[in-house]
């Protein structure tokens, strides 16, 4: 489109493209507008009254009578092409006229804030992102009352023209960390951005690994708390959740809930959300392994029990094994995919039928499907969702490495795993951090979380400007008041 009488005529095409004059006493103008993008109600009560009460001789006086902020007048064909697409109305004085008067009246509908689903907290707020950005920042801002607040804000996506904005707190975040997310979003050259869960497969260190790079949440109070780290949050329009870092691996097995509770509570689940995803890939395999190759560790007490188990089995183990766990996933992803009252349905009678069927056919081995379910069960500790679809499809390489070589495969294909989690990266930092590289002063919020009283400084990894977070009480009693 060279001019704007082609992208008026452009812009006709759609149906729900409106375009009509105005004919006043010795003067006239043209408005045109998507009525799909405006607010109605506005357009007709606070615009449009103001515009017809007397003749309108130019466009500088559509600023002087329409009580809207944000008027702009322009004969820019990108901007006017832009603004229409935004819900703007756009006021010509005749149809030959290149510039523009370009009111806003974009209309904004939204769902309610709601209790976050996918992390829900017995303890602690019960807000959760919604897919307007506006309230998304609405709801940090109201938590982080502070100028040191920035956001910065830019869009993507050639087609979708998607807003992004990055929030950080000045004079604490690193800013070699901002200009890293920063530079990151402007060279993202794509033609949609439909979520946030787009970006940060766009923008990981490493896009070819399983283990995300980057957390989401839909919690604000999680987002307020580690913006006071030290940490960048990204949030994108028409996504409910934002996305945090740098991070590291042992983040993912922290709830927020965990902040909320006794420290030694707290450290407790940690310690048990470790052991139940260590169990959930490593139980399966060792099992495979120990039938395979190792009968000799078997307990001898045990030995009956397995042999008895397995005595009408035609399979290996490892058939045995890949069908349960085949069968598991399968249940899980009809459960997700369904209504949820059908889903939830499916997933219990599903699993109780196919695997009380599946040991009187003879298929799979009672103790087998108890070490399945229990390996299922496992997985779901995991607090970050998409930590525990990386666990699921982890277990599939042990199961192989376990039936080539047994334990010794076991053992290299957790060497694999290591060296790969070693290389990767969040934002340009270690990934595996506190633990490698090794930072003591990290170590008091990873594996376990020590009182509140000793989190006084921000992470290592973040390298921050302010690392002091406040001045520990150094009383060893708090002294109580009488009258």
């Amino acid at each position: 489109m060279k001019n704007l009488p082609e992208l008026i005529k452009s812009l006709k095409d759609s149906d729900d493209f409106l375009h009509f004059e105005n004919k006043q006493d010795n003067s006239s103008f043209f408005l045109y507008y998507f009525k799909t993008l405006i607010h109605e109600n506005e357009f007709n009560d606070h615009i449009l009254p103001y515009l017809v009460r007397e003749p309108l001789k130019s466009l500088d006086e559509v600023k002087k009578r329409v009580p809207v902020p944000g008027v702009i007048i322009s004969e820019d064909l990108k901007v006017i092409c832009e603004k229409v697409m935004m819900g703007f109305i756009i006021i010509r004085l005749s149809e030959s006229a290149t510039k523009c008067a370009m009111i806003p009246c974009q209309v904004k509908k939204a769902r309610a804030i709601t209790q976050p689903e996918v992390e829900f907290t017995v303890v602690g707020s019960k807000e959760a992102f919604v897919e307007a950005l506006d309230t998304n920042i609405h709801l940090i801002r109201k938590r982080l009352p502070v100028h040191e607040l920035k956001a910065y804000e830019l869009t993507i996506g050639k087609l979708t023209k998607t807003k992004v904005v990055i929030l950080y707190l000045e004079g604490i975040a690193n800013e070699e960390n901002v200009n890293t997310v920063k530079q990151r979003l402007k060279d993202l050259k794509v033609d949609q951005v439909v979520d946030s869960s787009v970006l940060m497969q766009l923008i990981s260190d490493n896009r070819n690994s399983p283990f995300p790079q980057l957390i989401d949440t839909e919690r604000p109070d999680r987002a307020t708390s580690v913006l006071c780290e030290g940490k960048v949050v990204i949030l994108s329009d028409g996504s409910p959740q934002a996305l945090i870092g740098p991070t590291t691996l042992v983040e993912f097995f922290s709830a927020f809930e965990d902040y909320f509770v006794n420290w030694i509570v707290a450290s407790s689940a940690r310690l048990i959300r470790i052991f139940a995803i260590l169990f959930s890939i490593l139980v399966t395999p060792v099992y495979v392994a120990t039938l395979t190759y190792h009968y000799e560790l078997i307990p001898k007490d045990l030995l009956g029990t397995l042999v008895s188990s397995r005595q009408r089995i035609p399979l290996p183990p490892i058939l045995e094994a890949i069908f349960l766990e085949l069968a598991i996933e399968l249940l899980r992803e009809a459960g997700a995919r369904l209504p949820t009252k059908v889903g939830q349905t499916i997933g219990i009678v599903g699993g109780i039928v196919i695997g009380t069927a599946s040991v009187e056919a003879g298929l799979t081995s009672n103790v087998l499907l108890i070490i399945v379910a229990l390996s299922a069960l496992a997985s779901f500790t995991t607090p970050v969702y998409r930590m525990s679809n990386t666990i699921r499809l982890t277990r599939f390489p042990f199961l192989f490495f376990a039936h080539l070589w047994g334990l010794l495969g076991v053992t290299i294909c957790f060497s694999f795993l290591i060296a790969h989690l070693l290389k990767l990266k969040s934002l340009g930092r270690p990934f595996l951090e506190p633990i490698y590289p090794l930072r003591v002063q990290d170590l008091k919020d990873a594996l376990i979380r020590l009182p509140l009283k000793f989190q006084n400084k921000r992470p290592i990894q973040l390298q921050t400007e302010d690392t002091v977070r406040f001045n520990p009480v150094t009383k060893k009693e708090k002294n109580d008041f009488h009258e």
